[in-house]
C-alpha cells in the first residue's frame, strides 16, 4: 500500500519559475490538465512524501522541505507544518521507518531527513537507513557549493552521514532492486545521479518520478525542462524513456510534485502522452484511531466504521471533501484513507496474504480490546 503524506501546496508563482516554458498557450493545448493540475495560466505543484508498506520494510521516498530550516526560497523558509503528525496518522511513526530513499539531493527532497534537537540537527528516522545513488552523492561531493546549498547539506544531509545512516547504491541502466518489490531506476538529467523508484506488488506496479517529471504538463510536452535541470537534454531523454515504459500499461505514475490526484495511468496521445488520473482511496481492513492523512486543508480525511463483514476490494474514487466516501459508503469492516493508492492485493486484503482462498467463507469474529479483531 502506498500513502501520500502531504507537506505543503507550493505557491502559484512556483510553476512559472520552475517551468518557464509552461505558458498559457501550452496549458491550453492540454485541456485535461484543468482543473486538477492547472488553471488557465499556472501549473499547480505540491510537496509530499510517499510512504510504502511493502510487506517487509517500511519505506519513505523523499522527505520534502522540513520544518524550521533556513532557506532562501520564502515558500520553504522556516516551515512549521504537522507533517510528522500526518505521517504517524498514516501508520508511519518516525521510529518505525526502516528505509528512506532519496531520489536526489535537492533541498525540497531531503528536509525531513532531520529534526532539531537543541542547537543540533538529528536524524528524524533513527532506525532507518537513508539510501541514495552513489552517482548523486559523488557529484555533489565534487561540486563547489554555494552558501544556500552548503546550508542544506549542513542541516539535512551531513547529520545523517555523521550518524552512520547513509547508504550509497550503484544503479546500473537496468535498475537495482533494494528490497522486495522496490527497484531503483536511473533517471539522470535533473541531477546526474537522480533515481526514480519502481514499486511492484502482486497485481499492480507504480513508478515514483522524483523530479524526472515535475508536472503532468511534461507528459503532453516532454521537451519542457525545469530551470534547475543540470543537464536539460539528458532530462528530456530520461523523461521520454520513463514515459515510454509506462505508456498504455496498468502501471501507475506517481508524481513527486503532482497535486491531487497525484497518481494516474500514462496513455499515448497524438505523438506524446497524457495522464489519466486515478484518485486513490484504499479501504484498510483494520480498525484504529482516526487521523488526517490527506490535504492540509482537510482536517479530518478518515472515517471509521464498525467491522461487520469480510474485506473486499472496491474501485478507486475521487475524494471531494473531508470524510467523503463514494456512493454506498465504505465496505463493511473497512475505513477510508484518502489518497492511499492501490499497490497489491496483499496490502488490500491482508487475510488473503495468509493463504485464504478467494471466496472461502470467513469464520465469525469478535471484537477484542482496543478495537482489534480476533
Amino acid at each position: 500500500m502506498i500513502h501520500r503524506i502531504d507537506e505543503i501546496a507550493l505557491p502559484p508563482e512556483t510553476g512559472p519559475w520552475l517551468l518557464p516554458g509552461v505558458t498559457k498557450d501550452v496549458i491550453g493545448q492540454a485541456p485535461w490538465l484543468r482543473p486538477d493540475f492547472a488553471d488557465a495560466e499556472v501549473p499547480f505543484l505540491a510537496s509530499h512524501t510517499f510512504a510504502v508498506e511493502a510487506g517487509g520494510p517500511r519505506v519513505l521516498v523523499d522527505t520534502g522541505i522540513g520544518n524550521g530550516k533556513t532557506r532562501a526560497n520564502p515558500a520553504w523558509n522556516s516551515l512549521n507544518t504537522d507533517y510528522l503528525a500526518r505521517l504517524s496518522a498514516a501508520g508511519f511513526a518516525p521510529e518505525s521507518v526502516d528505509l528512506v530513499i532519496i531520489t536526489h539531493l535537492h533541498t525540497d527532497h531531503v528536509g525531513w531527513n532531520t529534526r532539531p534537537d537543541g542547537d543540533s540537527w538529528v536524524p528524524t528516522f533513527p532506525n532507518a537507513r537513508y539510501l541514495t545513488s552513489r552517482a548523486e552523492w559523488d557529484y555533489w561531493a565534487a561540486t563547489e557549493l554555494d552558501a544556500n546549498r552548503l546550508q542544506m547539506f549542513a542541516d539535512s544531509v551531513h547529520p545523517v552521514r555523521d550518524s552512520g545512516l547513509i547508504d550509497l547504491a550503484d544503479v546500473p541502466g537496468n535498475g537495482r532492486q533494494v528490497a522486495a518489490g522496490i527497484r531503483l531506476v536511473p533517471a539522470p538529467g535533473h541531477t546526474p545521479g537522480q533515481i526514480a523508484v519502481e514499486l511492484r506488488g502482486a497485481d499492480r506496479s507504480a513508478l515514483i518520478t522524483g523530479d524526472s517529471i515535475h508536472h503532468p504538463v511534461q507528459l503532453s510536452h516532454p521537451h519542457l525542462v525545469s530551470c534547475v535541470d543540470i543537464d536539460p537534454e539528458q532530462a528530456v531523454r530520461s523523461r521520454h524513456q520513463l514515459l515510454d515504459t509506462l505508456a498504455d500499461t496498468d502501471s501507475l505514475l506517481l508524481g513527486t510534485h503532482f497535486p491531487q490526484p497525484t497518481a494516474g495511468l500514462v496513455r499515448r496521445d497524438n505523438g506524446n502522452y497524457r495522464l489519466h488520473p486515478e484518485p486513490g482511496i484504499a479501504w484498510r481492513c483494520r480498525t484504529g484511531p482516526p487521523g488526517a492523512v490527506g490535504d492540509p486543508q482537510r482536517p479530518a480525511d478518515r472515517c471509521e466504521v464498525a467491522r461487520t463483514g469480510r474485506c473486499r476490494r472496491v474501485p478507486a474514487a475521487r475524494v471531494t471533501g473531508a470524510n467523503t466516501a463514494p456512493p454506498g459508503g465504505p465496505p463493511p469492516g473497512c475505513r477510508q484513507a484518502p489518497e492511499v493508492l492501490r499497490h497489491s492485493s496483499r496490502a488490500w486484503c491482508p487475510g488473503r496474504a495468509r493463504g485464504r482462498r478467494r471466496g472461502r467463507p470467513r469464520r465469525p469474529r469478535r471484537q477484542g480490546p482496543r478495537g482489534r479483531w480476533t
